[in-house]
């Protein structure tokens, strides 16, 4: 199938490049991947199928996981597309996403909630424009464009636009991610 060898073709010019910018020779990654070099360079060169086995585990030496490694080069995975949600006045953008953390940016039309939430972690904004009002226990904190806030999310918090929409840079852990984005955030999986 077609779209078959194009993944290949397209996995078998990852390795490559990711070998080359570690500066390593064919040798050096076949001996970490405990394969022999001539195996190596057959995979490259398309001379060779790819095993499954084989692909986790040069994966696994070149440091990236086997997901980035496959992942498919279409559009779809350029664009970042907003998702609205009216309901609760908010915009977002997910940026990037690893497994630790979430980069997303939000366009915030709503006041700032009555309902304070809590969960662990840190979260961390910074404002792009406009103003967020901070709700932190019983502080209320104006956070205004090119400024940033930090703080312990076990600290009763919720945070909305003052005085008409802004938009804000925000790094969120896991606990915050489903917290402040939701579940419905999870971009749909990519089809091959």
């Amino acid at each position: 199938m077609k779209q078959d060898r194009d993944l290949e073709d397209l996995v078998r010019q990852r390795v490559r490049s990711l070998r080359l910018a570690r500066g390593w020779s064919l040798e050096e990654l076949a001996r970490r991947c405990l394969i022999s070099p001539s195996t190596l360079s057959r995979i490259e060169t398309g001379h060779r199928r790819i095993a499954l086995d084989q692909v986790a585990t040069i994966a696994r030496v070149l440091g990236i996981t086997l997901d980035r490694l496959v992942e498919s080069d279409a559009d779809d995975d350029v664009v970042i597309r907003p998702h609205c949600d009216e309901n609760r006045g908010v915009t977002t953008w997910l940026l990037s996403r690893d497994s630790n953390q979430t980069v997303a940016k939000l366009r915030i039309t709503r006041d700032v909630p009555t309902d304070l939430r809590v969960h662990p972690g840190r979260d961390w904004f910074t404002v792009l424009s406009g103003t967020i009002v901070l709700r932190l226990g019983e502080r209320t904190i104006l956070v205004g464009t090119n400024e940033a806030a930090e703080f312990s999310t076990l600290v009763p918090h919720a945070f909305g636009a003052h005085d008409g929409p802004a938009e804000i840079l925000c790094i969120l852990d896991h606990e915050g991610e489903r917290s402040h984005l939701g579940p419905h955030h999870h971009p749909p999986p990519v089809s091959r």
